[in-house]
């Protein structure tokens, strides 16, 4: 039976289920995987929190070069997070030869390059399927399971932390400040939200699998980032009311005329797969050529289901002597031959405050006219203190056309107020 060390750094939330799936499953890995592992360090400042776990004092690593040194360490598990100290560590676990594990997006979508490069110079192994999606295996999916496709697009619920404040507003009628603050209490949302809620989280993650999906490299700065803090319970009240369930999407296509990734909120139609998956469950939607439509659907985000992912790399790793690594070209600014589509097209829905006074409809359908916009549908809601409401969702339409119609209606007194603008996909 192949006996496998492994050091873990960092015994945070993630860390620590990290640690309780390979202790409490070990009879059952050498049973179904043959392979014993041995959690034989671990980097950690809180000595106490290792002990609590059921770690040796002894087994509390006091440097990142007593893990690497280690001789019986073969798979070193990075679950710090955030840039630093975290690539200090991974490259020099990447140096001394030894395979690492890491559910780190922000690293990776950020560095990924550097250490790739590190991994194949010292032939070792480095493996990510923690760092997107928490437990739901679409890493190894683009990577072990759709090879035979030229994937078309990936689309998908990212993020639990955005997608548990929506559900909330939409459910209960929350504000996006209450949704938020209940967020935060029950340890969805971080004290600083910001990654999360203002999209870098589900920027970083489609970053990476959107490379992988396409097989080119997307740097975090081709992606287009939107996040929620701009949206409100009446946007969510009046899309529901049109059949539409509001989300945080991240949405990838590789197009004729180029790759096109953006992360913002997005109405999808309730037929949608999507518009069902609530609180802080996250699911991806893929289109390949020959497979069709795929949809992976699960927690993305946790103790347990984040172990998992972990987990899953760490027996790969050990049982795979041969490792992927990317075959495009991955390099820090991508290559430049990759062509991107900035002015993508969209239906959109466009909540506007008009002057309540005959001939409004005409004037601002007669913008979207010049600019080229075709009208699916509009809704006007009950006048009040000599103002209306009116709601349009438009056909598919380009993003600079859209953006000249809203700059046209700036200069129109009928209008009071373009209140919001949201993307469209059925």
């Amino acid at each position: 039976m192949k006996k496998v060390g492994v050091a873990i750094l960092g015994l945070g939330v993630v860390g620590g289920g990290t640690y309780n799936i390979l202790v409490d499953n070990k009879e059952y890995f050498k049973k179904t995987q043959d392979v014993d592992f041995t959690v034989e360090c671990v980097l950690e400042k809180n000595v106490q929190r290792a002990i609590d776990l059921g770690l040796e004092e002894s087994q509390v690593a006091k440097s990142i070069e007593e893990v690497v040194s280690n001789p019986n360490v073969d798979i070193v598990v990075e679950v710090i997070g955030g840039v630093e100290p975290a690539k200090t560590f991974v490259l020099k676990a990447l140096k001394s030869g030894k395979t690492v594990v890491t559910s780190n997006k922000e690293l990776f979508a950020k560095h990924w390059p550097e250490l790739e490069t590190e991994a194949k110079n010292n032939k070792a192994g480095l493996f990510f399927e923690a760092s997107c999606v928490g437990g739901v295996p679409i890493i190894r999916t683009l990577i072990d399971g759709m090879q035979a496709n030229n994937i078309q697009s990936i689309k998908g619920i990212i993020n639990g932390t955005t997608n548990y404040i929506l559900t909330k507003m939409a459910n209960e009628g929350s504000s996006y400040e209450e949704a938020l603050k209940e967020a935060q209490r029950l340890g969805y949302a971080e004290f600083n939200p910001t990654a999360d809620v203002e999209g870098f989280d589900a920027t970083y993650k489609l970053s990476i699998l959107s490379s992988l999906a396409f097989n080119k490299k997307i740097c975090i700065e081709n992606v287009y980032r939107e996040g929620i803090t701009g949206v409100t319970k009446e946007d969510i009240a009046y899309g529901k009311e049109l059949g539409y369930t509001l989300k945080l999407l991240g949405i990838g296509k590789n197009t004729k005329h180029g790759i096109e990734v953006r992360v913002h909120p997005t109405f999808v139609a309730n037929s949608n797969p999507l518009a069902s998956v609530n609180d802080s469950f996250n699911a991806v939607h893929l289109v390949g050529d020959s497979v069709g439509e795929i949809m992976l659907y699960g927690r993305g985000a946790g103790a347990l289901p984040t172990g998992s992912a972990i987990v899953s790399d760490v027996i790969y790793a050990a049982k795979h002597e041969d490792f992927f690594y990317t075959s495009f070209d991955n390099s820090p600014n991508g290559n430049k031959q990759t062509k991107f589509v900035n002015d993508f097209t969209s239906k959109y829905f466009i909540r506007l405050s008009v002057a309540d006074e005959p001939g409004v409809l005409s004037t601002f359908s007669g913008v979207f006219s010049k600019c080229n916009i075709s009208i699916s549908e509009v809704k006007q809601t009950a006048c009040e203190n000599g103002k209306a409401t009116v709601i349009i969702i438009t056909h598919e339409s380009s993003e600079s056309n859209v953006n000249k119609a809203l700059a046209k209606f700036k200069s129109l007194k009928v209008i009071n107020k373009v209140e919001s603008v949201i993307r469209v996909e059925d």
